[in-house]
């Protein structure tokens, strides 16, 4: 099972991959960064994708229908209601993709999709599989 950097490596060789990093949403943080960054700066780009993060993940607006609460699960079933969040402009996609832990599953990873070269639905399968497989720790 592949560490944050051999998955970030393997998500820039998507078509259109710009840039990658795995991101703490509680504290915004970085934990691994790969690629360029939107305004150069790697963690500001982290703590910034954490804000969209960390609203998608903690409001009831976006949580399933059966109304469950994924706060007050076991740890096994603490996993944000969201599965991924996607962001377009006018020349790019931002997809930050919720991974599952067995801890307290506070982790995304957020791809930065160049939008003339890059294929937004099969990156979402691929971030999607690689957020399954990624080893955190």
């Amino acid at each position: 099972m592949p560490g944050i950097d051999e998955c970030l490596l393997e998500v820039m060789r998507l078509p259109g991959a710009r840039g990658a990093s795995v991101v703490d949403w509680t504290s915004g943080l970085a934990l691994g960064t790969v690629g360029a960054s939107r305004n150069g700066d790697h963690e500001a780009d982290a703590a910034e994708s954490a804000e969209l993060a960390r609203l998608a993940a903690e409001h009831n607006t976006f949580a399933p229908a059966d109304g469950s609460d994924w706060s007050q699960g076991s740890v096994s079933d603490k996993a944000p209601p969201v599965e991924d969040v996607i962001v377009t402009n006018r020349d790019s996609y931002h997809l930050l993709r919720f991974v599952r832990t067995t801890f307290d599953s506070s982790v995304f990873v957020h791809l930065w999709l160049g939008r003339d070269e890059g294929n937004l639905a099969l990156a979402r399968l691929r971030l999607a599989d690689m957020a399954d497989r990624m080893v955190l720790g």
